[in-house]
């Protein structure tokens, strides 16, 4: 889930690929000899209508959340259910305070601080180690971007419990219910739903690229 931050002016690009990476300096430098929109394997950052799935992306487009703290709106990407779903994971570190997993709308932070924090942390360990579509950067969503995902395409989930990434205290984190809608601080031994989501930023550092003739 490591990812690199690529940034030319005032622009940045943040992507888990370093071919990718490389390209984009490449083109910003002019050090390549193929245009960078020439190559095939670039998809388009585009969104699908919300609920359809985001082809090249590794999911269902759920819509459009708002960054906090200064941070970019992107797109929610919910993986498919065979593809992005684990049935019953508990979500670990019962009694120890994570303080760099509180956060309410930063699903990403929240699940790299639950990777790094020394402790075992199974339902993010698994996030940890999704991929789709060649995508490496899943994590465990936050309680907002869950209920993003409630609102919007309650039909990719169960109807049951899932884990967020936030903590709610040493010994609870917040879960959602795909039913009424509403969210609950639950024991974190007890073992429920987690699904994997990403994000694209908006708009895409791509887009500030002009491909040469």
């Amino acid at each position: 889930m490591e990812l690199i931050t690529v940034e030319v002016g005032t622009t940045k690009l943040q992507t888990p690929s370093p071919a990718l990476a490389r390209r984009v300096l490449e083109a910003a430098t002019g050090l390549d000899q193929v245009p960078l929109f020439d190559l095939p394997n670039i998809t388009s950052l585009t969104p699908p209508a919300i609920g359809q799935y985001w082809q090249g992306q590794g999911g269902f487009y759920a819509g459009l959340m708002r960054g906090q703290d200064g941070q970019p709106d992107y797109h929610l990407v919910v993986s498919a259910a065979d593809a992005g779903e684990v049935k019953a994971i508990t979500w670990g570190g019962k009694g120890e305070s994570e303080s760099g997993a509180e956060s309410d709308w930063d699903g990403q932070a929240n699940t790299s601080a639950l990777l790094n924090s020394g402790i075992s942390h199974p339902a993010a360990e698994w996030v940890g180690n999704t991929v789709i579509e060649e995508h490496r950067d899943f994590y465990l969503p936050s309680r907002r971007e869950l209920r993003l995902c409630w609102v919007n395409v309650p039909e990719q989930f169960a109807k049951e419990w899932y884990w967020s990434s936030t903590q709610s205290s040493p010994d609870l984190a917040w879960t959602q219910y795909f039913v009424g809608g509403g969210q609950l601080s639950v024991r974190k031994d007890n073992e429920l739903r987690a699904r994997a989501v990403r994000r694209v930023l908006t708009p895409s550092a791509l887009e500030h690229f002009t491909p040469r003739a």
